[in-house]
């Protein structure tokens, strides 16, 4: 039994303050009270663990490497730096790949992060041919995951096709998988793959309707034997919008809402150009947006138009995608300040129930998050769930001036990573005094694997 008190443990109706919270051998909380006997005192604040709702692991690597352009050339885009991309996933070995994703899940962990859906296409050898265990890169993610102490929601994509009616690239051969019975058997070795760690569970998805052709996109979405939260890229790029235009008569996210039925189950990524009636599919659905601001800025894909999904009561959860940037706290302020540029107003991180724009936008994220996770718990700690925690210093001078009113919004709008006092995972300082408990040896493994790549 272990018991922490905080200042403060932000519960869904505000602070609690000089909170203890106790915790079994299991990391489940038993109790949450203010009887501080034997507890280790901790001066800092206590949020819920940050959602990281959608990553592509091994875009880590070239986190940085996109940013110089040959002279004279305005049309570097999106396209272009899927080329360099694809160049990447060309060179990675499985223990690459589990190198560099315990490197990028112990930073998250470090972050506040203590949940990350794993939106994996990174499946066969170099050679594109699947490896003897289907799951061989799933399992290697999943390792990682346990290493870094982050729990992880890894979700296969299925990638079939190289664009709207045409074959795979070469390129794109380590993602392919040329049938649904291909895919299904790679669903069902990473379900397996994943009772080897406590910490994960399972997820299903299409990379994007231009990687998989409709009947199929049909079967999978139809095929009530899948477990887990759907995810899927759409509408991220105005090329996207024109393809799909060209080849199938309809815009994305106006196809997917005529051919099945969207739900609070799915997960739309990004979903960045959307007329009128599409927010309005999307929001009458239940379905839920994923966002990444700082992917989505770093790639140019545009603005979502997140005030009026906002009116329509569209839930949203946040993810970093490709980690150019791993803050939580940044990823909402770039969200809310693109709104705010965009519409003119201040107040674009609010709603009907809730004028706090710290507090909403740190609602939105983590329930959502959890949601694209498959846990549907709305309560921020609670006694029988696990404790998980991000704890920010609440002697930061603008948090010890602040009233307990403020002490949110002070962190997510003014914070940078050296507010972090540390991340409780299973109940258990992960991370203390801004430093992983295994640093040395991921950073270590990290980077002999980059040096070893020679791509940086």
């Amino acid at each position: 039994m272990k018991k922490y008190q905080f200042k403060g443990l932000l519960q869904n109706d505000g602070w609690l303050e000089n909170a203890v919270v106790s915790v079994n051998e299991k990391g489940l909380i038993t109790s949450i009270d203010t009887n501080s006997g034997g507890a280790e005192i901790v001066d800092g604040l206590a949020v819920p663990g940050w959602q990281n709702a959608h990553s592509h692991a091994f875009q880590y690597a070239m986190a940085g490497l996109a940013e110089k352009h040959k002279p004279g050339n305005e049309a570097d885009d999106f396209w272009s730096w899927r080329e360099a991309m694809y160049q990447l996933a060309l060179t990675m070995s499985p223990d690459d790949l589990q190198a560099v994703a315990t490197m990028l899940y112990s930073e998250m962990v470090r972050h506040g992060y203590t949940q990350v859906a794993e939106f994996h296409y990174l499946h066969h050898d170099i050679n594109g041919k699947p490896y003897s265990n289907l799951a061989e890169h799933g399992e290697r993610l999943i390792q990682a995951a346990k290493d870094a102490g982050i729990r992880i929601t890894l979700v296969p994509m299925f990638y079939q096709k190289g664009g709207f009616g045409q074959e795979p690239q070469e390129r794109q051969r380590r993602f392919i998988s040329k049938t649904i019975n291909d895919y299904y058997s790679l669903i069902d070795s990473s379900a397996q793959a994943c009772k080897n760690y406590e910490g994960a569970n399972i997820g299903y998805g299409i990379h994007s309707l231009r990687a998989v052709q409709a009947d199929d996109i049909k079967a999978v979405l139809s095929n009530n034997s899948l477990e887990g939260p759907f995810h899927i890229h759409i509408a991220e790029q105005l090329k996207e919008i024109e393809d799909s235009i060209a080849f199938q008569g309809k815009r994305p996210v106006e196809w997917l809402a005529d051919n099945v039925e969207m739900n609070s189950n799915y997960h739309l990524v990004h979903a960045t150009h959307l007329t009128d009636q599409e927010v309005n599919s999307i929001a009458n659905s239940g379905a839920y947006v994923v966002l990444c601001p700082s992917t989505e800025g770093n790639l140019g894909d545009g603005i979502f138009p997140l005030r009026r999904f906002q009116e329509l009561g569209g839930k949203w959860s946040i993810g970093t995608d490709s980690h150019v940037g791993l803050n939580p706290c940044e990823e909402l302020r770039i969200l809310d300040y693109g709104q705010r540029l965009t519409t003119h107003k201040r107040n674009t991180f609010v709603s009907v129930n809730q004028n706090d724009s710290g507090h909403y936008g740190f609602h939105q994220s983590l329930l959502s998050g959890r949601a694209a996770m498959g846990n549907s718990n709305e309560n921020y700690f609670k006694e029988g769930q696990y404790f998980d925690a991000m704890v920010y210093d609440c002697n930061v001078p603008l948090l010890a001036t602040s009233d307990k009113e403020l002490w949110l919004s002070t962190i997510i709008y003014s914070s940078d990573a050296s507010w972090n006092l540390g991340t409780i995972v299973n109940g258990e300082w992960v991370v203390k005094s801004n430093h992983h408990e295994r640093e040395h040896v991921i950073k270590e493994n990290f980077m002999r694997t980059l040096k070893k790549l020679a791509i940086r």
